[in-house]
C-alpha cells in the first residue's frame, strides 16, 4: 500500500519539515516540530522546540521562540531560543535576543539587546509541586 496510516510520524529535528517560500504571506500564531523554512512574509508569533530558519528573503515581524533560531533574513520582534541563535550573512534583527549561545556574523545588522542565559537541558517540563497544607477539622 503506498498510503499508509502508522499514526503520528515521528519528526526528527535535522529534517526540513516545512517550507514557506517567497510570495507567502502569513499572519498569526506558527507552532512546529522539526525544521522550518520561512523564506516568506509572516506577522504574529512562532513557538516551536526545534528549528526555524529565515532565509534571506524571509521577511518575520514576530516574536520568536525556539530551540534554535537561524537568521538570515529579516526579524522585526525579539527572539528567544532555547538552545541557540545564529545570525548570519546579511540578516537584518531589530529586537532583542535571548539564547545560551548566540552567533553574530560579520555583515548583520544587529539593533537591540543581547543577553546570553545558561544552558537548559533538553527535557519535559514538570508541572510546579504543589503545596499542601492541612487544616484541622473542629468535630461538634
Amino acid at each position: 500500500m503506498l498510503w499508509k496510516k502508522s499514526g503520528k510520524a515521528s519528526v526528527k529535528a535535522s529534517d526540513l519539515t516545512a517550507f514557506i517560500d517567497e510570495g507567502s504571506e502569513i499572519e498569526g500564531k506558527y507552532t512546529f516540530s522539526g525544521t522550518v523554512m520561512l523564506n516568506g512574509r509572516f506577522r504574529g508569533e512562532i513557538v516551536s522546540n526545534d528549528r526555524l530558519i529565515v532565509g534571506e528573503k524571509g521577511v518575520v515581524n514576530a516574536s520568536i521562540r525556539a530551540g534554535v533560531v537561524l537568521i538570515n533574513g529579516e526579524v522585526v520582534g525579539n527572539v528567544n531560543a532555547s538552545e541557540r541563535v545564529e545570525l548570519r550573512g546579511n540578516a537584518r534583527v531589530y529586537g532583542d535576543v535571548e539564547a545560551p549561545v548566540v552567533v553574530i556574523e560579520e555583515g548583520v545588522l544587529f539593533e537591540g539587546h543581547c543577553r546570553m542565559t545558561k544552558a537548559r537541558p533538553v527535557e519535559v517540563a514538570q508541572p510546579p509541586a504543589r503545596e499542601f497544607s492541612v487544616v484541622p477539622l473542629k468535630r461538634s
